[in-house]
Order: C-alpha cells, then sequence, then structure tokens
C-alpha cells in the first residue's frame, strides 16, 4: 500500500507562507463591499507613500534633458512621480497595501473601525 499525498485546498489566506486563520474569520464577518473599499483605499495608501519616496528620489534631479531645468519641469516631474506610483502600487506594490488591508478588515471585523 502505498501513500499517496492528498493536498487539501486552504479556504484561508495566507500571511509570511502560513495560513492566517485571523483573517479567514475577519472577512467572513465584513461585506465584500467593504472589503473592496478597504482594498482600495490600502492600494491608494501605498501609491500615497510611493508618490513621496519617489519625489524624494527625483527632488534633486537639476540639468539638462528633455525639458531642462525650467519652471515647469518640476509641475511635469510631480505628474509623472504621481503615474508612476499608481503604476507601481496597481501592479502590487512593495507590500505595504496587503499589510494596511489586513489591519482594516481586522478592524472592522472587530467593531473598532
Amino acid at each position: 500500500m502505498s501513500l499517496v499525498p492528498v493536498n487539501y485546498p486552504t479556504t484561508a489566506p495566507t500571511r509570511n507562507g502560513r495560513p492566517d486563520h485571523d483573517m479567514a474569520a475577519a472577512l467572513a464577518k465584513v461585506s465584500p463591499e467593504a472589503q473592496t473599499k478597504a482594498r482600495n483605499s490600502a492600494r491608494d495608501f501605498e501609491a500615497m507613500f510611493l508618490n513621496s519616496m519617489f519625489s524624494q528620489m527625483t527632488s534633486g534631479l537639476k540639468g539638462e534633458g528633455p525639458f531642462g531645468d525650467t519652471v515647469g519641469t518640476g509641475v511635469w516631474r510631480s505628474m509623472l512621480t504621481e503615474q508612476y506610483s499608481q503604476t507601481v502600487a496597481k501592479a502590487g506594490g512593495v507590500g505595504i497595501a496587503s499589510d494596511v488591508f489586513r489591519t482594516l478588515i481586522l478592524q472592522q471585523a472587530n467593531g473598532k473601525a
């Protein structure tokens, strides 16, 4: 008789490679609409953080280039960094949104929101 490993599907979300039972219980208590709103808020928060980081990275850039060092360069660069941050956040970001989402859902499930 040979033993065949059985892969049971995990219904709980994972955190750091392990099932997150607290999150699974919280998701059962929070409506899908509230989950969508929390997910969007978490992604927007990450985009705002990334925008701040990208702005700091480019704040010292001066010199020649397609826009030179004119008054319009600062405006153009701020719009560019905003678009970069939105794109990176929508593509999965750097991991901030998932932790913010988890915190929001756990707070809503415990009635603290």
